[in-house]
């Protein structure tokens, strides 16, 4: 378990841009600019470790049960390839804010040939098209932290998935430990930021990855809100000393 000293951090609003406009706006933008490097920037950043996390993730999921998912916030869809890898796939839909992301993403579907099963399209987590009790799972992998309203997204995915149906959500986390923390702090707030802006074309976007962590209620506190909306057996695990964390939870 993580230490009570977390326990009560609320959810604060960190927005990419210092200037008008919600946070949902300016992370459409944020994302729409910075597409064309994402991929690369990804593997750099994390050391390649980024795609181990994501086979863990896709793990949480069962083979014969899960068929129907959406993966929200599915930026180039690498959630979606993991899961042709592992799942026996009926159909997926990846949404994403950001047309920019959903284009990159596209290609990468047609060029592993999956147009049949997979549709990605440009939407909006907190106002989502699908019908109720739709979806046999739904995922998100470093998402959660850019929805303009975090609760409201999170009810939405649980609207759209059928009861007994699974969430799995990887996202980043704050490690705890000394000195592991210390060390991610001068990676994450210094030298990820200085190699983002010298490779992207938004220098504000890897300060914003670093302040959202930093305001993200991770571990127990967002386990409670998942817990708040409606999702049982809700559980989280730590991957790399706490770097990011998956959160299952089931209808």
């Amino acid at each position: 378990m993580i230490p009570n000293k977390l326990a009560d951090l609320e959810e604060k609003i960190v927005k990419p841009y210092e200037k008008e406009g919600s946070k949902k706006e300016q992370v459409t933008t944020m994302f729409d600019k910075i597409a064309p490097k994402y991929d690369l920037l990804n593997r750099f950043l994390s050391l390649g470790i980024d795609r181990t996390w994501r086979v863990k993730a896709i793990s949480k999921l069962n083979k014969g049960e899960h068929k129907v998912i959406l993966d929200v916030a599915t930026g180039t869809a690498d959630m979606i390839l993991e899961m042709h890898k592992q799942l026996d796939l009926k159909q997926v839909i990846g949404m994403d804010i950001s047309s920019e992301m959903i284009n990159y993403g596209q290609k990468k579907i047609d060029k592993a040939e999956l147009k049949d099963i997979v549709t990605l399209e440009v939407g909006d987590s907190e106002a989502m098209r699908y019908s109720n009790d739709f979806f046999d799972a739904a995922t998100v992998a470093f998402g959660v932290r850019n929805f303009g309203n975090l609760e409201k997204g999170l009810q939405e995915m649980h609207r759209v998935i059928k009861p007994g149906g699974k969430i799995v959500i990887l996202e980043f986390s704050r490690p705890i430990y000394f000195p592991f923390k210390q060390l991610f702090n001068i990676y994450f707030k210094y030298i990820l930021p200085f190699i983002g802006r010298k490779t992207s074309k938004d220098k504000k976007a890897y300060n914003y990855l670093y302040e959202s962590v930093q305001a993200f209620p991770d571990y127990d506190n967002f386990a409670n809100i998942l817990e708040r909306i409606g999702f049982r057996s809700v559980e989280w695990k730590p991957l790399s000393l706490g770097i990011c964390t998956i959160y299952t939870g089931v209808k």
